[in-house]
């Protein structure tokens, strides 16, 4: 199913999103336009299948491409001679000590064909609001000097995860909080992270194309399951990046 045009989204943050399978063909996955970034507003996008995306300037934009990018949370590769690497690391590994920081270096960190960012200050305090309510989070990584190197963060809803941006300080950061952060979901028993849309990097880490349809069947399965309440600091606890070697 899909429109000509794509909807316009009531001012009311609870009113219901189309469902996703409505999203436009051209371009890929724009399902609507407008509202805002309130937290009822962005539970239920995530909940739906569907996240933000929009440049400074721009009305909020509304997506749910096909296909999907998705990470099983069993499948995250890192290469061999990364993981040897990673055996003499002193890095330490947190969740949610950090969230804003990893917001912010996610925004300013540059990307090769991005011309400035999309996680505009705006979305910055939207996540900060969803982070204080305990349904965004973040994986964070540190160096001996305890300076942030690498993080990755996300919305969970149930027992799915919704991955929004990672970032690298150091060279490979990003890939430890990816690593660890599929690895605490798996040992829970959450099968699926979230990536949203294709680039290179995410499929040399063991990222899959999913159809829209099957990926919207899973999420709307898993993000009625019992999830993991409020932030994740304690039980997460700190890892040694050395452990995913």
């Amino acid at each position: 199913m899909s429109r000509a045009t794509p909807f316009l989204l009531a001012t009311d943050p609870a009113t219901p999103f189309p469902p996703a399978e409505a999203a436009l063909r051209q371009p890929d996955g724009l399902l609507a336009i407008g509202g805002d970034l309130a937290p009822e507003r962005l539970l239920n996008a995530y909940a739906g299948g569907i996240f933000p995306w929009f440049s400074d300037g721009q009305p909020v934009l509304w997506w749910s491409p096909d296909p999907r990018m998705v990470f099983r949370t069993g499948g995250v590769r890192l290469s061999s001679r990364f993981r040897r690497g990673l055996r003499q690391s002193p890095w330490r590994i947190r969740a949610d000590t950090a969230f804003d920081a990893v917001v912010s270096a996610c925004a300013c960190v540059p990307r090769p064909g991005q011309d400035g960012t999309w996680i505009t200050s705006g979305m910055q305090q939207a996540y900060g609001r969803l982070h204080r309510l305990g349904h965004a989070h973040s994986v964070e990584v540190f160096d001996e000097a305890d300076t942030l190197v690498g993080g990755i963060y996300g919305v969970a809803i149930g027992r799915m995860f919704f991955g929004e941006s990672m970032f690298s300080g150091r060279s490979g950061g990003s890939k430890v909080a990816l690593a660890a952060l599929a690895g605490f979901l798996h040992e829970r028993g959450w099968p699926l992270i979230d990536a949203q849309v294709e680039n290179p990097h995410l499929l040399s880490l063991g990222a899959e194309h999913w159809p829209r349809l099957a990926f919207l069947a899973e999420v709307r399965r898993r993000v009625l399951e019992p999830g993991l309440e409020g932030h994740w600091n304690e039980a997460f606890g700190e890892r040694p990046a050395r452990a995913l070697a």
